[in-house]
């Protein structure tokens, strides 16, 4: 599960995975706020067959304790998440900024070191910058004769004066603060999978998105270049930009600097995701009839308007299928760092069966991880049919 991740930090993998747990129980209880009964007797013989299979199975007895106490977290959070779900309106909306920041404070827990110089303290100054330069620009817009120009400026220097007074303040204590760190070549297992898989997801679907909206654009450079990087990158293998990315992308950085081989990793699978990515997104857009485009215009609309408004929300719902076997096959495709030297679910597994107190079990082992492999697949199949359920429900 955690490869190669020191014993002295498995406290973080256990709150990472409470984190998971609690959010995840707190997003079930808003999803099913309307619910007469969140825990019906079919979910109560769930969790207590799941209970009973942490107690009895070998991989997971020596931490049943703490597993059981996960699913407890699970239940409690499901509860408080329904009765804030009834009380405030739009709870739910508000769900996916808490998934984005938890995301954050996940990669920081991994990798420790000064907070200062991790990626939670950069979007944190962002965020709170961004708030206080809003509250200086509404406050101060109430002045007569303010037009929409001085208030985006205003905005602008309350958010780069409270960035300042953040970054330089923060520096000038003089006092590392924060864990201690763990370097990225003791990441493997599972978790590198997970972190490999969900950074790759997020970035490779907006890149892939502008560059089908590129394709159809009606610019000659932009869809030229658009098509010239799906076809170029099409038409080269996986690993081949694997071993690019991990030779390359260093060539074209100052000297001195070279990213860390996870980045460089992460850059490659969304690279060689978003080309294939963007074939599926432009599929769905040429499904939409041009009647769709023609009635938005007639109704006054612009052409961004039209298409964030009409065509593509349309488009993405009947590219759902591609777009997710897309993910399915990236997940998949992590195995494949194991040669550029990255220790993932596969890689720690052949190092296990290297070692002699497991040679020859070597069905048991890929049995396992290929069942861990089509549990998360088999997921998100699950969570895409759901979703296009739910998108053709309210489009009736």
């Amino acid at each position: 599960m955690t490869g190669l991740y020191p014993r002295d930090l498995y406290w973080r993998a256990w709150l990472m995975l409470g984190i998971v747990v609690a959010l995840a129980g707190f997003t079930w209880g808003v999803v099913g706020r309307n619910l007469g009964s969140l825990f019906s007797r079919n979910v109560l013989m769930g969790l207590a067959l799941a209970a009973l299979l942490i107690m009895l199975l070998p991989i997971t007895r020596p931490n049943a304790p703490r597993l059981i106490a996960y699913e407890a977290l699970t239940v409690a959070m499901a509860w408080l998440g329904q009765q804030a779900g009834r009380k405030f309106s739009g709870l739910g909306m508000k769900l996916s900024i808490g998934w984005f920041a938890s995301y954050f404070v996940l990669l920081y827990l991994l990798a420790g070191g000064d907070v200062r110089a991790s990626v939670l303290y950069f979007v944190g100054m962002i965020a709170v910058s961004a708030i206080a330069g809003w509250q200086l620009a509404a406050r101060v817009s109430l002045l007569p004769k303010l037009g929409l120009f001085e208030k985006i400026l205003l905005f602008l220097v309350g958010f780069i004066a409270t960035y300042l007074v953040l970054w330089y303040g923060s520096w000038l204590l003089g006092v590392e603060v924060g864990l201690d760190r763990a370097s990225t070549s003791k990441w493997g297992g599972l978790m590198l999978t997970l972190l490999l898989a969900i950074t790759g997801i997020a970035l490779c679907f907006p890149v892939g998105l502008l560059m089908a909206l590129g394709r159809r654009s009606q610019l000659p450079i932009v869809r030229g270049l658009s098509i010239a990087y799906i076809e170029l990158i099409r038409g080269v293998p996986l690993i081949s930009i694997l071993f690019m990315g991990q030779v390359m992308i260093p060539l074209f950085l100052p000297e001195g600097t070279r990213p860390d081989r996870i980045v460089r990793a992460i850059v490659g699978l969304t690279i060689f995701s978003s080309a294939y990515l963007a074939e599926n997104v432009r599929a769905g857009l040429q499904s939409i009839p041009r009647g769709q485009t023609e009635a938005a215009q007639s109704l006054g609309l612009n052409t961004p308007l039209t298409m964030s408004l009409i065509v593509l929300p349309q488009a993405l719902k009947v590219a759902i299928p591609a777009i997710v076997g897309q993910f399915i096959s990236l997940f998949q495709d992590t195995t494949l760092l194991g040669i550029v030297g990255l220790v993932e679910l596969l890689g720690i597994t052949q190092s296990i069966l290297a070692n002699p107190s497991y040679l020859g079990d070597y069905a048991e082992g890929y049995a396992f991880i290929a069942a861990i492999y089509w549990v998360f697949c088999y997921a998100m199949t699950y969570g895409s049919r759901r979703l296009e359920t739910s998108l053709n429900n309210e489009l009736r």
